[in-house]
């Protein structure tokens, strides 16, 4: 349908990750994503959903008069309307972010939004997806996750930062430790030992409201 878009839930919480941490944000979180990450926490988002009209989603994130807005899922990606929804809401003078798998083109994504790129390590299960494509497309004020659940996934996330340059692409490169499989203790001394030009990035709403999911 044109004009509209599947979603699992809009709210207002504190962002958790990446370079607005701490920042409170609107979060319109779409449904469905053509990936299986084994550590994925937002499960919930793959079915379901209701449909809003692009106008609806609007309307309810201005209900709540936000500077920040992110677009997440899921993949946000795998619905074209998504694209539409982006534009309004920069239209909208928000800040606004989309989260996204990397597995999917990001060349539509209108050039305000800030990008939170992840590429999946190998011991994500989904790493044969990356699109690396669009590496070539990241501005200077977009980011760059990864997810790191061991040494190994560590060793190569080095690689591919060394290998395409991204310090020198996007405004933040992300380390994050897979909750519950590597510890943040331990990654810490990695980036410091190696002097790596990253950010550590702990998932605070998680240490905040762990038992809640979807904030």
């Amino acid at each position: 349908m044109q004009n509209t878009l599947r979603i699992t839930e809009i709210f207002y919480s504190l962002q958790g990750e990446t370079r607005t941490s701490g920042l409170p944000t609107v979060f319109v979180r779409l449904t469905g994503c053509p990936l299986r990450c084994q550590y994925c926490d937002s499960a919930y988002a793959f079915t379901g959903g209701h449909i809003f009209s692009l106008e609806a989603i609007l309307a309810q994130v201005a209900s709540y008069k936000p500077r920040y807005v992110c677009v997440t899922g899921g993949e946000p990606l795998a619905q074209a309307n998504v694209l539409s929804l982006l534009g309004q809401l920069c239209d909208a003078d928000y800040q606004v972010s989309i989260e996204t798998s990397g597995a999917l083109d990001i060349s539509g994504v209108d050039p305000r939004v800030s990008i939170v790129l992840d590429l999946k390590t190998p011991d994500s299960a989904e790493s044969q997806r990356n699109l690396y494509q669009n590496i070539d497309l990241l501005k200077s004020q977009d980011q760059v996750k990864f997810v790191l659940c061991s040494r190994a996934d560590y060793d190569w996330a080095v690689t591919k930062l060394l290998q395409y340059n991204l310090a020198a692409r996007v405004s933040d490169v992300l380390f994050s430790p897979s909750q519950g499989q590597l510890s943040p203790r331990e990654l810490a001394d990695w980036i410091v030992a190696d002097n790596l030009p990253v950010r550590l990035q702990l998932q605070l709403h998680k240490l905040l409201w762990d038992d809640q999911p979807g904030r």
